[in-house]
């Protein structure tokens, strides 16, 4: 016999063993021959991290497609694997070291850090593996794969040589985010905005000897100038005053009537004394500020565009910890001619902290009369989300990739429906960040990482081959080749036998997302021609968040589409369908974050309420598009629906239910027994459309309607008098009848619910016997039975009783209280009902009779089923008018509360102004208080037709 409740902390571990023992989830399990593969690829995470309900939702999601097409017979793969994270796993083992009193990075050598690196990988890496275990992810955990294992650094090598050598990866001087902390570039997804409370100041630029304009003071109510004065400089606003060391013009908005006649003029800059011009240009707004703005260009993203255009030269003024680097450096220098007085305050701020020589320059600019004025300015500030420090656009070579030209294959994939992103609005974000394109800068100033296979000659000349041997060679036939002083220094170290004093390494490593960027297909052992490439490339679906759309989803593109072809040499795209799931937030909508405090811990959900609640829980809010609010009292009522299955096949199994390998759905003669096949069909068909379509809540959603409600609520209530009647030959084919549903169902709910439908399917194999199969590997359900006529008579049944109960309930009828059913306007199938199902009708809906009249009992309620009416007389059972008054004071106060928020959300400045998920919420309120207001009503007029 079942144990009286389910207990998932003991069940859970136990069937994770069973299944890890019979290997499961190995790539192939349970696939038919001749059967098409299924491939999807995990998003690898961070060798650092920890699961969180992010992991959580997409795990659950991939794991419930993984899952349903091994049960449908297909060759299926799914493949785990982690990220070496470079700049998290350097800051974890820094940190570590430090902690330990240990030699830090610089001071234990590159090789020897790197060594301590894999070091705490082995010993601590990968947590989050045993953590997707627990969630019951069925990979193929045999196939693990590291961004920095042996197969995987191959293939990264290989794409890095191969797209220098077509000219796809080049060195150049641009733009990066630059952390001063961490001392490297980083990418987009690693910056976060931060809101700060800063000012705006704004600068006085003295023009060049003689020049002057006019520059409007006063307008009319229209906005045009009534008033002028002269000016023989301009204003220019910044929150950055630091940078103006770097200032090398100043645009105006070619429109700008105020500036028209000293376009091509030059400003001073002050404290630097550098002759810089005013360019036209289309960026500056006029209409904000002065119109007029400083240009940047080697310290900010639009000014450097701006610095292209215009042919500004790019002035670095800030070293690589955001220090003051200005003494010395010569493009600072470049047509300047200081005096001694200028080379003193340069020095002054030479070495400062950027915030220090901020301040300090702002003193100066006062000192002189040139601080126009300065506002208090709330402002997003773009920091290092690992380092924690605010980031600098700073200009320095580094490695890039022609993403422009490698993005068009992808952008032509999508848009010629090859590759689908569902939802399908998606699909407009990848276009415009794919058409919008921008050089990817690939190099990393780490040392965790894979090293950039480029040699550096001694005249900087750059050697990039897969190996040092290659490169040196490749480095000795060009300098033998080549006529002057560099051929007899590389003869002499030849002759010297030092060929390892030639050449020179690339410090640094490749960013994180570029070995992502190979995923789909190094991980199936590419550049080798391995039968798992060919098996399983390409891959299926790609399940992952939107916030990495362009980090990730566009790269595996591009790079998918350049190195794998077909026979034919046409490019093969990695995944045929992207789907993106939405965020998952806390019950109020709020974006979960430890500043907030509302962060929720899914492994903390699991041990309170087991893995299957949570997952099932996940999936059944998993609408394409909106993202999941997630409550954890949601997830110990959907733990409720776990023990409502387990309960219903205890109390089947109490009254005889059984596995019975000779029955057959179709010899069936009981009218329920045929209902709740033909429902069962039904919820087959629903929940394969479901997964098939990446609609898992409804797919979710029906199996939920059908073991609560049809299943516990309907057929094992119908059956108790079968159970409990003489007619054996009856009960034997509802005991047959019942186990049989139950086998199915728990098929059905496998993918979502995993360890208790295991559980359930190893038990009810019968006392002494054992499955053939793991219900992992048992085939998914075929939909093929149907009664149609038996369906609408038990769905007749189940309306009316229903529409019974509602009605009591609205009108607050005692539970205990019975009363006559009076049927206005029966036909003779409904009669015919009436009469056959007398039984049920009277045990289910507390009816003390049934009788036909031709038109209503004065004083009833009134259900309306098909073309008869139901009439329930009430007045023996309440207090009419109480229960008026009653209701008149529920409505009443809804309809307060619905006045309140529609009052607020009427409000302008509340709608702009409050918190998006605040406006939310008030929208969603209305929205219930909505659908309580309309019961009522109807509960309202109920008892008026009763009066």
């Amino acid at each position: 016999m079942l144990e009286k409740t389910y207990d998932a902390t003991t069940v859970e571990p136990k069937i994770a063993k069973a299944w890890e023992d019979a290997d499961a989830f190995r790539a192939g399990a349970n696939a038919k021959a001749g059967e098409d593969s299924f491939t999807i690829v995990i998003p690898p995470p961070n060798v650092t991290g920890s699961l969180h309900m992010g992991h959580a939702l997409n795990n659950t999601l991939q794991d419930v497609m993984i899952r349903f097409e091994r049960m449908r017979g297909k060759d299926v793969l799914w493949q785990p694997g982690m990220d070496h994270a470079g700049i998290a796993t350097q800051m974890v083992v820094e940190r570590q070291l430090m902690e330990r009193q240990l030699p830090g990075r610089r001071e234990m050598g590159r090789d020897a850090f790197v060594e301590k690196v894999w070091e705490w990988k082995n010993e601590s890496g990968g947590l989050i593996f045993n953590q997707l275990r627990r969630l019951g992810a069925s990979c193929d955990w045999s196939r693990e794969r590291f961004t920095m294992d042996e197969g995987l650094s191959e293939a990264v090598i290989e794409v890095f040589v191969s797209l220098y050598k077509e000219g796809l990866i080049y060195k150049d001087k641009r733009l990066v985010n630059w952390d001063p902390k961490l001392l490297t570039a980083i990418s987009d997804l690693e910056v976060e905005q931060i809101e700060v409370n800063g000012n705006l100041w704004h600068l006085r630029y003295p023009l060049e000897d003689g020049v002057t304009y006019q520059h409007p003071v006063a307008f009319d109510e229209d906005g045009n100038p009534t008033e002028w004065e002269t000016r023989d400089y301009l204003v220019v606003a910044t929150t950055r005053p630091e940078t103006m060391l770097g200032d090398t013009g100043v645009a105006v908005h070619p429109d700008d009537a105020r500036y028209k006649e000293i376009v091509g003029k030059h400003v001073i800059l002050p404290i630097v004394g550098r002759r810089i011009p005013i360019v036209a240009d289309e960026y500056p707004d006029p209409t904000a500020g002065t119109g007029a703005v400083k240009m940047t260009p080697a310290h900010d993203f639009n000014d450097f565009e701006v610095g292209k255009r215009a042919g500004l030269s790019m002035v670095n003024i800030l070293n690589v910890d955001a220090t003051v680097g200005i003494v010395g450096n010569d493009d600072f220098m470049e047509g300047l001619a200081p005096t001694r007085e200028q080379e003193m305050v340069w020095s002054e701020l030479e070495g400062l902290d950027r915030f220090a020589a901020r301040k300090k320059i702002v003193e100066i600019l006062e000192a002189e009369g040139l601080v126009d004025r300065i506002e208090p300015h709330k402002h997003m500030v773009p920091h290092g989300d690992r380092g924690g420090v605010p980031i600098e656009p700073r200009l320095t070579e580094q490695w890039y990739v022609d993403a422009k030209t490698l993005a068009k294959p992808a952008i032509a994939s999508v848009r010629e429906g090859r590759t689908k992103f569902v939802p399908k609005n998606w699909e407009k974000t990848y276009f415009e960040w794919m058409e919008n394109i921008q050089p990817w800068c690939v190099s990393r100033q780490l040392w965790w990482g894979h090293q950039i296979p480029a040699w550096y000659g001694p005249d900087g000349q750059v050697f990039v081959e897969k190996t040092e041997e290659e490169a040196l060679h490749a480095a000795i036939q060009h300098y033998i080749s080549h006529e002057g002083p560099w051929k007899a220094w590389v003869e002499e170290k030849l002759e010297n036998f030092a060929p390892g004093e030639i050449l020179t390494r690339d410090e640094d490593v490749l960013d994180t997302w570029f070995s992502s960027a190979l995923w789909p297909f190094s991980t199936l052992g590419w550049p080798q021609k391995t039968e798992a490439l060919a098996k399983y490339y390409p891959t299926d679906v790609l399940v992952t968040g939107f916030d990495i759309i362009f980090f990730w989803v566009a790269r595996m593109m591009m790079m998918g589409m350049h190195f794998m072809k077909d026979e034919n040499g046409t490019p093969v795209e990695p995944f045929h369908t992207v789907y993106v799931h939405a965020l998952v937030r806390d019950k109020n909508g709020q974006k979960m974050s430890k500043s907030k405090g509302n962060v929720i811990d899914p492994l903390q959900l699991i041990d309170e309420y087991g893995a299957d609640a949570l997952r099932f829980t996940l999936a059944i809010m998993a609408a394409q598009g909106r993202d999941v609010k997630l409550d954890p009292s949601r997830i110990a009522g959907y733990r409720n629906f776990g023990t409502k299955l387990w309960n219903a096949t205890r109390f089947a199994e109490m009254n005889g239910a059984a596995n019975d390998p000779h029955f057959l759905p179709e010899t069936t003669t009981l009218e329920i027994n045929r209902w709740i096949l033909t429902e069962l069909a039904r919820t087959e068909r629903d929940v394969t459309e479901g997964i098939a379509n990446y609609r898992f809540n409804d797919a979710a959603g029906a199996l939920y309607r059908f073991v609560w409600n049809q299943f516990c609520d309907w057929y094992l209530e119908l059956l108790k008098p079968v159970f409990a009647g003489d007619d054996e030959v009856a009960k034997k084919e509802a005991q047959a009848c019942a186990a049989y549903v139950l086998e199915e169902t728990y098929k059905l709910l496998h993918p979502f619910m995993p360890f208790i439908t295991e559980e359930l399917w190893a038990h009810t194999a019968g006392e002494g016997r054992e499955r053939e199969t793991l219900l992992c590997h048992a085939a998914w359900p075929a939909p093929d039975f149907a009664d149609e006529g038996a369906a609408s008579d038990i769905n007749w049944l189940i309306d009316l009783v229903s529409g019974i109960r509602s009605a009591r309930a609205e009108m607050n009828v005692p539970p205990g209280a019975v009363a006559p059913l009076v049927v206005v306007g029966a036909n003779g199938v409904t009669q015919e009902r009436l009469l056959r199902h007398e039984a049920s009708i009277k045990r289910l809906a507390r009816v003390e009779s049934i009788a036909l009249a031709p038109e209503a009992p004065k004083g009833a309620a009134q259900i309306v089923i098909g073309e008869a009416t139901a009439c329930l007389p009430l007045g023996s059972l309440i207090d009419i008018g109480a229960e008026k008054a009653r209701l008149e004071k529920a409505i009443a106060k809804v309809e307060q509360e619905m006045n309140r928020i529609a009052s607020k959300l009427a409000n302008e400045k509340f709608v702009a102004n409050a918190n998006p998920d605040v406006v939310t919420a008030e929208r969603e309120r209305y929205g219930e208080l909505e659908i309580q207001r309309a019961s009522l009503d109807t509960a309202l007029k109920r008892l008026a037709e009763a009066s």
